[in-house]
């Protein structure tokens, strides 16, 4: 094989690496994002959703450095199995279009590059073609332990992401920053009671979406104990009300700090808050009327 063809593998290589690795970090930054996507369009309960997009996440970045840095192991599973995620990714994108339409995002780059499934099955055709190539031509790295140190990282890749994007778990609510703008400060104490707290951004599809879906349970039953905490104080909010409908919830705006510091930059967050306490946290497609009024008529803990 001459140097430029080899050269052209390696520039493959790093570049389909890279892919991988953007397509993992556009689902992690926000991942919440993605979990709605999966929850919305795959119709997978909210805990499900949540694991799947970090299993999916890490895997294509394990996938991607691995790549990046040649290491194939034995009998190159390493592009097999990069080769085989695209082909299932394929198959969920053609299920999309067939029940979505073609006129809906597929969350294959998160909310970063917008993308029917068309395109993105175009996208990954491409994909498929040049790792077929990798598999048929490029050799990569050769030593003794690379089989056991690729199929390491990529455990390792997989079990970090569900730490530093833990799915979540019960904590304790403080609600000081909400209260420090006395402009903006809720007519009520969240910390006392039942309260679906939502914290929305402005800019975020799935936060307009979240807010319509709670104002047409907020119309239909003004009881349920909806409030929204909406980030940016000097944001203007003519488009979210205009796409949500949301005015009429009980709501109040939170500034950029704090309103990160309760999200941890993953929005819509939504949480289900008993006396300060938030006793779970769901997805806005799994928002019930009726189970909100059964939790809500039973006594606080």
């Amino acid at each position: 094989m001459s140097r430029i063809s080899k050269a052209l593998l390696i520039v493959l290589s790093v570049a389909t690496g890279a892919l991988f690795l953007y397509s993992a970090f556009t689902k992690l930054f926000p991942v919440q994002s993605f979990e709605y996507t999966l929850s919305d369009q795959a119709h997978l309960p909210h805990k499900l959703a949540s694991i799947t997009a970090r299993f999916f996440a890490g895997l294509e970045a394990g996938l991607g450095v691995l790549i990046v840095l040649h290491f194939f192991g034995r009998a190159k599973w390493v592009l097999k199995a990069a080769f085989t995620l695209v082909v299932i990714f394929s198959i969920y994108l053609i299920w999309l279009w067939i029940t979505a339409g073609n006129n809906v995002n597929c969350g294959c780059f998160g909310d970063a590059i917008w993308m029917s499934p068309s395109a993105s099955l175009i996208k990954n055709a491409g994909l498929l073609m040049v790792l077929g190539i990798l598999i048929r031509f490029h050799q990569g790295l050769h030593f003794r332990w690379i089989n056991l140190s690729a199929a390491t990282f990529l455990l390792c890749a997989i079990a970090s992401i569900y730490i530093f994007f833990p799915v979540f778990k019960r904590y304790h609510v403080d609600f000081a920053a909400v209260y420090a703008d006395k402009e903006f400060a809720p007519a009520v104490d969240l910390s006392k009671g039942k309260y679906i707290v939502a914290f929305l951004s402005p800019s975020c599809m799935h936060c307009r979406k979240a807010g319509l879906k709670i104002h047409n349970m907020h119309l239909h039953n003004p009881s349920l104990p909806f409030y929204l905490i909406i980030g940016g104080t000097k944001s203007d909010l003519a488009d979210f009300w205009r796409d949500s409908k949301a005015e009429d919830v009980p709501h109040t705006r939170l500034a950029q700090e704090p309103f990160m510091k309760y999200t941890h930059g993953l929005f819509p967050t939504i949480l289900w808050v008993n006396n300060g306490e938030a006793e779970a946290d769901t997805g806005y497609p799994e928002l019930s009327e009726v189970v909100i009024e059964k939790w809500g008529a039973t006594a606080g803990n």
